[in-house]
């Protein structure tokens, strides 16, 4: 009797811990993903996004997220000075949204008219290394009319404007990774901002006006302020390279979660996307 009665304690103490463990694993993963020191050391430009971010993350999003993290750090690899920021559509030669000739399954998808880049091109790029790392083995199932809507250029080497299939609304001002990702391919889902996770891409805009394609990385709390940690590509890294800035210079956002890859194989082309949707405040304080 005794010893049946110890049992009953061991079992009913071990299921508690688990159970603690266990709401302490989802109370991680719901909250506000704040980095530690260690995880802002890096500097700018290096390739230690998936090996610093991913352990936090691993088995999360069925190893979406991680892929996309190796994703930045194939991207970064083609510069590892940050290879330029550039924008100028009427440039001659035009800008060019990422460094190299970027390819989807083996297939190019631009020639690069420079060896520059900006914002959302070194964010559609990590994300289509990702894709090149989830799908590969399944990259006959890609139909030509999705391979071309997911072209960054027109055939005949000309930009593809905003708003023109798959690149043009990911390309496109506003949010997006939302137009591309959530709407047009239904590829992704919204997240708050408090669910934000390393992987997780993000739009945002800026009170001074204008707005950021990025890859977000996490939350930061520094001498009493809040601040953003992501990766993309802008002036302050000479182009692809991590960067903080403080909260009190953003309005609003938009995180878009990629949860479903394998839509690129069965979405419409022809999707309408709704391009007038709010943003979110971050409300973190």
């Amino acid at each position: 009797m005794r010893s049946h009665t110890l049992f009953t304690i061991m079992f009913i103490l071990l299921t508690l811990n688990f159970n603690c463990e266990k709401v302490d694993n989802e109370t991680k993963m719901t909250n506000w993903f704040i980095l530690q020191s260690s995880e802002t050391e890096n500097g700018a430009h290096h390739t230690k996004h998936f090996d610093t971010f991913g352990e936090r993350i691993k088995d999360f999003n069925n190893g979406i997220n991680e892929a996309i993290l190796k994703g930045i750090d194939i991207v970064q690899s083609h510069a590892m000075d940050g290879g330029k920021y550039f924008i100028g559509i009427n440039a001659v030669p035009t800008e060019s949204p990422v460094n190299y000739n970027l390819q989807l399954f083996n297939k190019k998808l631009l020639e690069i008219p420079r060896s520059s880049s900006y914002c959302s091109g070194s964010t559609y790029a990590a994300f289509i290394e990702a894709l090149n790392i989830l799908l590969m083995d399944e990259s006959e199932r890609l139909s030509d009319d999705r391979f071309e809507a997911m072209r960054m250029q027109e055939l005949d080497g000309g930009r593809r404007e905003d708003c023109i299939k798959f690149w043009g609304y990911w390309n496109a001002d506003g949010f997006g990774n939302h137009f591309a990702l959530h709407q047009y391919s239904q590829m992704g889902e919204t997240i708050s901002p408090r669910d934000a996770r390393p992987g997780d891409f993000m739009n945002i805009s800026w009170k001074n006006g204008g707005g950021h394609s990025v890859i977000f990385l996490g939350w930061i709390v520094e001498n009493g302020e809040n601040k953003l940690m992501y990766w993309s590509s802008q002036t302050g890294t000479n182009g692809y390279g991590d960067q903080i800035v403080s909260l009190q210079r953003i309005a609003d956002v938009k995180v878009v979660r990629l949860t479903k890859p394998e839509n690129i194989f069965n979405f419409d082309v022809n999707a309408v996307v709704d391009l007038k949707i709010p943003g979110d405040v971050i409300d973190w304080n």
